[in-house]
Order: C-alpha cells, then sequence, then structure tokens
C-alpha cells in the first residue's frame, strides 16, 4: 500500500492488488476515507466513495488531487507498470 502524498493530514495511496482497476487514488485522515477516479484523457476525477466527510474535506481531497494529478498517474504506472 505505497503512500504517495502526505498532505494536510491526509495520505493519499493505493493498494498493491489493484492493478486490474482503472487508475485511482484513495486518501484517508482520521476518520475519514474516499476513493476517486482519475480520468487520465480528460484530467477528470469522480468520486468511487467516500466515508465520514463534510463538504469541506470534498474540497480539500479534490483540490489535491487536480494539484498533484499528473504525480499521482506518474506513480500509479510507475507502481503497477503500464498505462492504464
Amino acid at each position: 500500500m505505497p503512500t504517495i502524498l502526505l498532505i494536510s493530514g491526509w495520505r493519499f495511496f493505493f493498494y498493491a492488488d489493484e492493478r486490474n482497476e482503472p487508475v485511482h487514488i484513495h486518501a484517508r485522515k482520521a476518520e475519514m476515507d474516499c476513493k476517486y477516479w482519475l480520468d487520465v484523457g480528460d484530467h477528470e476525477i469522480r468520486e468511487a466513495f467516500s466515508y465520514n466527510m463534510a463538504p469541506k474535506d470534498y474540497r480539500e481531497v479534490r483540490g489535491i488531487i487536480f494539484e498533484h494529478f499528473d504525480h499521482i498517474v506518474a506513480e500509479w504506472q510507475r507502481f503497477h507498470g503500464g498505462n492504464r
């Protein structure tokens, strides 16, 4: 479960056994948890699930993902191998 980013208490990571899924990132902070799909072609994200998050938390996570989008995709590809 490699950690890609640690920002504002959020840990952004992915699991090693998810290579059959499209590019995505998990984020966790305290009791909050979420997963976002990354559309590499359109540079967009879509929420896959979230738990125990307030609207400000959604905005914060989305902002961090967009700010580090290319880094997250590059780390996904490096770790999982290939260009999903």
